[in-house]
């Protein structure tokens, strides 16, 4: 499967930001779970580099990047609610690992301990555990893994 990787525009944005919903404790992940993290979602001065994700012409997902240190850059990625838990992550999460082809050494991104499915995922791609933390976020404390991919690996 390939996807290409286009910055995300207004109206994508407002997309994912009202339309897409996850079921059951995934429902964290709802763009509206967190008002402040909305807001910023949907500022295009606040939001930094997201891009749209596409297959075939469709909005699938949304991929962000930034750097975090020297030689260090953290991502953050949704796929559309419909397509989760369908096998499609693998395929997707390597192309954004090679979309993100920065002059960097390590990639890094955070996830919710609960989200089993996803660091599964990021297991498989590559990624280590890091360390845990403890996050403020949609209303409450919660935590979150902090994982690291050496690029090469």
């Amino acid at each position: 499967m390939s996807y290409c990787f286009l910055p995300i525009s207004q109206e994508q944005a407002e997309d994912i930001a009202y339309n897409w919903h996850y079921e059951g404790d995934y429902s964290f992940y709802d763009m509206e779970a967190d008002q402040e993290d909305l807001q910023a979602f949907l500022n295009p001065y606040t939001r930094g580099n997201v891009f749209a994700v596409l297959k075939k012409q469709e909005l699938v997902a949304y991929f962000s990047i930034m750097p975090v240190a020297d030689q260090t850059m953290e991502i953050g990625l949704g796929m559309k609610p419909s397509l989760t838990g369908k096998g499609l992550g693998y395929n997707f999460l390597k192309n954004a690992i090679y979309f993100a082809n920065y002059p960097c050494e390590m990639i890094t991104l955070s996830v919710a301990t609960f989200n089993l499915r996803a660091i599964k995922l990021y297991r498989k791609v590559g990624f280590q555990d890091a360390h845990t933390y403890m996050q403020a976020t949609n209303g409450g404390v919660y935590e979150f893994l902090k994982m690291d991919y050496i690029k090469g690996y």
